[in-house]
């Protein structure tokens, strides 16, 4: 009698997390930095139609790295969650942490059942109102493991390079050129910046009264990495 293949659940899990690892490590990094406005989300990203910045509520946005298939799906279930939150109870019960806890089960569901993991590390992030100086940013890896982050946070393949050069560069009072110029000489090779075609880039505005996700391109973005 021939015996069973066996492999330990530790090399499993070690196996899976190489795997989505070196997935995500093939994509272009992101970048969320708390600023003077609000927080800016800035990626390296030259596709004009396949976005990796969303709106999902009126205060909160979703940025991802990875596999585009697979954050879309979670993108559009987490829009799901909570245009069904807001309708159940209030506009102001939705909120990021929710939405991070909810992804992190997601994938760690996926992460620890299903033969493939998902090839994505996701932010969620969220502004207060315009006397409210307080964000919230969520970063949330390919098994679930969700991370509050504070000031700052990077995403993708370059993230560990990125983070320790934001260390010695970050200030939370960056106007909004010059958290999106440091967004963009840090993300491009060797610091040399990125130009506006290779940005995809949004803001959530904190002044803003109700939706305070707005995209910056075009004209507006080309002249603030002017």
């Amino acid at each position: 009698m021939s015996m069973p293949f066996y492999v330990s659940p530790e090399q499993v899990m070690k196996d899976r997390a190489d795997y989505a690892r070196k997935g995500i490590a093939r994509g272009r990094s992101l970048m969320a930095l708390e600023c003077e406005p609000g927080v800016l989300i800035v990626a390296d990203n030259p596709s004009r139609t396949l976005s990796k910045i969303s709106e999902i509520y009126d205060r909160i946005a979703f940025a991802a790295v990875g596999l585009y298939s697979e954050y879309q799906l979670l993108r559009i279930a987490g829009v799901r969650f909570a245009d069904l939150k807001g309708y159940s109870y209030s506009r102001e019960d939705v909120s990021a942490k929710e939405l991070a806890n909810s992804y992190s089960q997601t994938l760690h569901q996926i992460f620890t059942h299903e033969m493939k993991p998902y090839e994505v590390e996701l932010l969620v992030a969220q502004v207060g109102g315009p006397d409210d100086k307080d964000a919230e940013l969520y970063h949330v890896l390919y098994d679930g493991v969700v991370m509050d982050e504070q000031g700052y946070s990077v995403l993708g393949g370059q993230a560990d390079e990125i983070s320790e050069a934001l260390k010695d560069e970050y200030d939370a009072s960056l106007s909004l050129g010059d958290a999106l110029k440091l967004g963009a000489k840090l993300l491009g090779p060797d610091e040399q910046p990125l130009n506006a075609d290779q940005l995809e880039v949004a803001l959530l505005d904190r002044s803003r009264p109700r939706r305070a996700f707005r995209r910056i391109k075009n004209d507006e973005l080309t002249t603030l990495l002017g």
